[in-house]
Parts: C-alpha cells; sequence; structure tokens
C-alpha cells in the first residue's frame, strides 16, 4: 500500500470507520447476503432452460446431497464428452450451438455452423495494430474487456437489441475471444515482460477453437493430438454452468437494463476475473507450487497432511487459511466437471512425464477434505471442484498463467451469449433486488456548526 499518500490514507480509514455495517444487522432483517439464505441455498430469481445443476436429491421429505450432475439443455455433460470421445472429435463447436439454440446439431448442422464461425472470426482491419498492440495490459482480462468493448465502435448496429442482431453480435464474439486473448497476451509479452518477439498466426478454417488457441499460441504452432483434445474438454466443461453463477447472473443483470451486447458481455468479463470466480484456478497452482516446494516426500500422507493443516491454519502460502480447488458453492459431494475432466488429467500427464505431479495431485485430493473438515467441524462435504485440476492442465500444456482466465471466458462466452438471448427474449423488467437502509435519517448540521 505504499504508492498511496498518507492523506489518500486517511481517506480511506475515514471510509471504513463510516462504512462498516453491524453484520447483526444482517441475521435480525432476515437479509440473504449474496443473495444466499442462512443455509448457503440461492435466493431463488430467475428460470432458465440453458442448463441444470444438481447437488441433492429429496429422500423422505428431506435434502440429500449426492454425486453432482450438470445438464446442458437437458443433456447430461458426462454424456456429451463421452459422445464426443467416441466418435473421436473436438465437441466445443457442438456445444455451442446446443447452449445457443437449445437443440442438437445435425451433422450438416454442425459443419455448416462451424463455417459460419470461422467468417466471424477476422478482426477490423488494423485492430490488432491500433487497439491490442498499441494498448498492451498485464491484465488479459482488462485486454479482453477493453478489446470488447472497441468492438462496439466497429458495428454499425451496436444498439439493436433484436434477437437476430444479438445473436449474430453474439457468434461474433465467441469466434473472435480466441484471437483477443492470444493477441493481447503476445503484445504484453513483447511490450511489457520480455521484449519477446511479438508475433501473428492466423486461425486456420480446418482446425476446432481448441487446435486454433495452441496453433496461434505457440511460436512454431505445433501441438500434440492429446494436447488438444484436452484443450477442448476443459471447454466443453466450462461453457456453461447455470444461470446463477456471478458472471452469468451478471449478463443477465446487465441485459435486462436493455443495453449493448458489447457491455453486457464486457461486464460479465470483469465479474469472471474476480479471483473468487474464474481467477480461482490460478490460485490453485499457485499453491501447489507452494507445496511442492516445501513438502519433501510427495507420497508421504503425513507429511502432506501437516502441511494442509498449515494452509489452514493461515501460516504457510498466502495465509488466508484455504485449500483452494477444495469445495463448491453448491457441490458436497463431487463436481461431475472435476470428473470427467481427471479422466483426462492422467493421460496428459503421462504424455508429460508428469505422472509424480499427478499422483500429488489425487493424494490432495482424497486428504484436503478430511483436513478441512477436521479444521472446520463441517457436516456438509467438500470435494475437488473443476479448479483444482484445470490449472495443472494448463500448466501441462505450457499456457502462460495470464491466460488461464481468459481460457475460461472464451468457454463460458458461449453460456453468457445463450443467458443474455433467454433475458431479451423473456424478461419484462429490469432486475432491480432490494437493499433495506439501516443509517437512521438525520438532521442536516451547517457548515458553521460542524
Amino acid at each position: 500500500m505504499n504508492y498511496l499518500t498518507e492523506r489518500e490514507l486517511n481517506l480511506a480509514e475515514k471510509c471504513l470507520k463510516n462504512g462498516r455495517i453491524d453484520p447483526r444487522l444482517y441475521i435480525d432483517n432476515k437479509v440473504n447476503r449474496g443473495l444466499r439464505d442462512l443455509n448457503g441455498k440461492g435466493v431463488l430469481t430467475g428460470l432458465t432452460e440453458i442448463s441444470d445443476i444438481i447437488s441433492k436429491k429429496v429422500i423422505n421429505g428431506e435434502e440429500v446431497p449426492c454425486e453432482g450432475e450438470l445438464y446442458y439443455r437437458g443433456y447430461r455433460v458426462e454424456d456429451i464428452v463421452n459422445g464426443i470421445i467416441k466418435d473421436n472429435r473436438f465437441g466445443f463447436e457442438e456445444v455451442v450451438y446446443l447452449l445457443i439454440f437449445g437443440v442438437l446439431p445435425t451433422e450438416k448442422e454442425l459443419s455448416e455452423f462451424k463455417q459460419q464461425l470461422f467468417s466471424y472470426r477476422p478482426l477490423p482491419d488494423n485492430f490488432v495494430r491500433d487497439v491490442i498492440m498499441k494498448s498492451p495490459s498485464s491484465d488479459m482480462m482488462n485486454s479482453l474487456a477493453r478489446s470488447v468493448l472497441m468492438l462496439y465502435s466497429n458495428d454499425l448496429n451496436a444498439d439493436d437489441t433484436s434477437i437476430p442482431n444479438v445473436l449474430k453480435q453474439c457468434l461474433q464474439l465467441i469466434a473472435r475471444f480466441p484471437q483477443l486473448s492470444v493477441y493481447g497476451y503476445h503484445a504484453y509479452n513483447y511490450h511489457w515482460k520480455k521484449s519477446d518477439s511479438f508475433f501473428i498466426h492466423e486461425p486456420k478454417a480446418e482446425l476446432s477453437t481448441a487446435e486454433n488457441l495452441l496453433y496461434m499460441l505457440r511460436l512454431d504452432g505445433k501441438y500434440t493430438p492429446l494436447e488438444a483434445k484436452v484443450l477442448d474438454i476443459a471447454l466443453v466443461l466450462h461453457a456453461e454452468h447455470g444461470g446463477g453463477n456471478n458472471s452469468t447472473f451478471t449478463t443477465h443483470v446487465v441485459s435486462s437494463s436493455g443495453t449493448d451486447t458489447y457491455s453486457a458481455i464486457a461486464a460479465a468479463l470483469g465479474s469472471l476475473k474476480g479471483p473468487k470466480h474464474g481467477g480461482a484456478n490460478i490460485k490453485v497452482s499457485d499453491m501447489f507450487e507452494n507445496i511442492k516446494e516445501n513438502v519433501k516426500d510427495w507420497t508421504d500422507r503425513e507429511e502432506i497432511t501437516e502441511y494442509l493443516r498449515k494452509i489452514l491454519n493461515k501460516e504457510v502460502f498466502d495465509k488466508a487459511g484455504l485449500i483452494y480447488g477444495i469445495g463448491h458453492a453448491i457441490y458436497s459431494v463431487s463436481d461431475p466437471r472435476a470428473k470427467v475432466f481427471k479422466r483426462f488429467v492422467k493421460s496428459l500427464s503421462e504424455e508429460k512425464g508428469l505422472s509424480r505431479e499427478y499422483g500429488l495431485y489425487t493424494l490432495i485430493e482424497e486428504l484436503a477434505p478430511e483436513v478441512i473438515a477436521e479444521k472446520r467441524k463441517m457436516y456438509k462435504g467438500v470435494s475437488a471442484n473443476v479448479d483444482f485440476y484445470s490449472g495443472f492442465v494448463y500448466n501441462m500444456l505450457d499456457l502462460p498463467p495470464e491466460l488461464y482466465t481468459p481460457i475460461f471466458a472464451i468457454a463460458r462466452i458461449a453460456g453468457w451469449s445463450a443467458h443474455r438471448i433467454e433475458e431479451l427474449i423473456n424478461a419484462g423488467k429490469i432486475i432491480r433486488p432490494a437493499y433495506m437502509a439501516v443509517q437512521p435519517h438525520r438532521d442536516y448540521i451547517y457548515m458553521t456548526e460542524r
């Protein structure tokens, strides 16, 4: 905080002093903080047909935690992934089609849709030079959001919120997010970080989104089939996760005001950037680097357990008292995305010669819930979430940490787009939750009397 002057710090102290609300008032007035009740259950604020999350089942009139399930438009995600693997093809584009249009495409429809997406990939003339290269940022999410807002200026129908126009805008953004993210990283790497070579690989029509990401990111443009397949699965699993997650709810809220597509998506990006949301996989990676440096024997259960206790006791790592990647706001028994992803992580770790690291991950996945239950006296189960393995995967793919969250965005914009369109079709009112004022009314004091 040494970049702040003494006067700025004093003003901040005044904000802190006069800005705190007694925590008891939230309970006394039955306020659902974070739009959740006291049991952590989300307050029902809308309806959606886009996805469904199951983490509990009613047995004998009581809610009982169960193995987590995730559905896209009624189809179980695990079944979608199994279909993709069975056909030995890439699946992200199919998932985009399913989320946006609500039906699975035929082979012909999917082929035509891929061609349409590719036709939308080219950026406006001189956009890379004038927007991305001239104003590089050390934060790729801010760079991505700025690029999205700048695309507004290149759209002659930017404020048209009719469904045909919004659909076109959404598909253009879905198609362009990989270039905006990768080129933004190269500009940062060249101008800001290490004055490395700046290079641009134009996406190829015959490549999938996952393949193009790796092709554009690497200087030699090379990747293995397994690398591309695992990245594709990551995009599939991150594409959507219900209407209540922070960035998707942001999309609904902002879209309900009647604003343009670019503003709505930029707002969602701002939400996803937060470490409590899309930035969590970076924290998992950082935590594991810290564990690997401080735990001598990666197979010693006692040593690992003791270090996890130190993390929870705020003695080591970032001293926040959190084991990142373990636990989820909704899932308790299991996160279905993590279960699916884990199958492919093992294969990739073997190809990369990182089986020892994979063993450490699986051991911590087993031990961390026990340590958390012991420390927190929790009766609600906790399990590995999708972030637990995604950071490890991105590291094995030699993806720079600066792109971890943008890759999340490259996938999740499919869900955001579907929810924006759903909001515009079905909603008639601006979303406006209520806040209770707890500050007593006061008489104004004239300047001479203060």
